[in-house]
């Protein structure tokens, strides 16, 4: 999304910022083998073994959650009970399964963006194009654009233009829509178009992004209210649409970071970094959040390290003041990097309430530009917090933290729903309609890609795959 206010919290100084910033991304995995490094290499960083509560830091004498913090001020309100939570307790027991949820692979894998978009769009290629399609995604930098003219494409390929301007489109018009645009403005011109096709947009819209951009970006509502002899509010209303909608890096938008390119590892999610759970066990109840903290001691400065400092020779005290300075830096970083988990789990789950209780198809459409601007930090925080994160359900089920902003998945779930009572094999058509019925306002063109996403095959072969049985 595009950030059009400026932010006026005070920033951190530029250390802590980027420290924070690298911890927030890490999963609990990975945050406990950055503490494990800290501590090996800094003398004036200690873990003191302990059982105690990384939240409100009781002493825990008992095994389990902390007796305190699990445990809501108001056992009637929805408000979920949001807390960090020593890393012994998230093992997973053998005796947590449930004969009612379907089996499925316990380490889902990311996949590559050239990957998700051919996957759409193959399907309606002829054979010849795929290749063609191919290319122009291996041609993306890490927003999602195109890095080469198209014009250069069909040189190297000997496609004519025309042939490459529509697998192109056809490209665009994949999730995340932009995808494959030589530049941010065609990107967020394409986004305008596929909303045109679902409901209003405004009038002025497509004008102040051909030509208004730069007026924009140094927020010249008037100047820009003048040229095209309208009220400021409408230019006002027409850039919070802009920004509320339409995002200028799609990789980003669909990604939820900015992704690093030659990156070619795979995420896989061995267990979760939160866990979502009813208190005492009753759906009744208000849902308990429990962040993952991947130590169960209190890491802390050592108290006698600044004894050690003025006791020390002029050689050595440099030195000291340094891992004295790195030591106090990494925790205080620590402390804001779960401070904002919580802050975000704590909107994040309150939002998301119906979904985690009842299923896909109850999922709010919320953005992370969204919650940025809620919780007043930039977006790219909400990103890291949200990258590479998992969260097990109350139902066992572990999903991606990304899924929570899913704005797809709620219609996709009801098209599958619709799709697997049909008596008789809908066209595209036919689940545009009855999709509408149900409130969801799609094109038809996004009924073909959301198929495609879930593997569901046209309606006609789905016909001849019936008939075979």
């Amino acid at each position: 999304m595009i950030q059009i206010p400026h932010q006026t919290q005070k920033p951190l100084t530029t250390a802590h910022l980027a420290q924070t910033m690298a911890l927030l991304e890490l999963t609990a995995d990975e945050l406990r083998q950055q503490i494990d490094s800290e501590l090996a290499g800094n003398p004036a960083l200690e873990l003191i073994e302990e059982r105690r509560c990384p939240t409100c830091h009781r002493i825990l004498t008992e095994p389990g959650k902390c007796p305190v913090c699990s445990i809501p001020n108001n056992p009637q309100s929805e408000e979920p009970v949001v807390f960090l939570s020593p890393r012994e307790e998230f093992i997973p027991r053998k005796d947590y399964l449930d004969t009612e949820i379907e089996d499925e692979p316990f380490a889902p894998a990311a996949e590559e963006l050239p990957t998700y978009v051919l996957r759409q769009i193959g399907p309606d290629l002829k054979p010849a194009e795929r290749g063609l399609a191919a290319f122009l995604l291996t041609h993306l930098d890490e927003d999602g654009l195109l890095t080469t003219s198209l014009m250069e494409v069909s040189r190297y390929t000997h496609f004519p233009i025309s042939v490459v301007e529509k697998v192109q489109h056809m490209i665009q018009m994949a999730d995340p829509i932009g995808v494959g645009s030589c530049s941010t403005t065609e990107a967020l011109l394409v986004q305008l178009q596929a909303l045109r096709e679902v409901g209003d947009v405004p009038v002025l819209a497509e004008e102040l992004i051909k030509d208004g951009m730069n007026n924009l970006s140094h927020h010249q509502y008037a100047e820009l209210a003048h040229r095209y002899g309208v009220p400021v509010k409408q230019i006002i209303a027409t850039v919070k649409f802009i920004a509320e909608n339409l995002s200028p890096f799609p990789a980003r938008s669909h990604w939820g970071d900015t992704r690093h390119p030659g990156s070619n590892s795979t995420q896989v999610y061995h267990q979760p970094d939160v866990m979502i759970s009813y208190l005492n066990e009753d759906p009744e109840n208000p849902l308990v959040v429990e962040i993952v903290m991947p130590l169960s001691g209190t890491l802390q400065v050592n108290p006698l390290f600044k004894q050690a400092i003025r006791q020390a020779d002029d050689d050595s005290k440099t030195e000291l003041k340094r891992d004295l300075e790195k030591a106090s830096l990494f925790v205080k970083c620590l402390q804001q990097r779960n401070h904002t988990m919580e802050r975000l789990l704590t909107r994040v789950v309150s939002l998301q309430r119906e979904y985690i209780i009842k299923g896909e198809k109850y999922l709010k459409p919320v953005t992370r530009a969204h919650l940025s601007r809620e919780l007043e930090v930039h977006e790219s925080t909400i990103s890291r917090a949200v990258a590479n994160k998992a969260v097990q359900l109350p139902n066992k089920r572990i999903v991606p933290l990304a899924s929570f902003f899913d704005r797809s998945l709620n219609v996709r779930s009801v098209l599958k729903e619709i799709i697997e009572k049909e008596p008789k094999p809908y066209s595209d058509s036919d689940l545009v309609d009855m999709l509408g019925e149900k409130g969801y306002s799609v094109a038809r063109r996004t009924v073909a890609k959301y198929r495609s996403i879930e593997g569901i095959l046209p309606a006609h072969l789905r016909k001849a795959t019936a008939k075979g049985r």
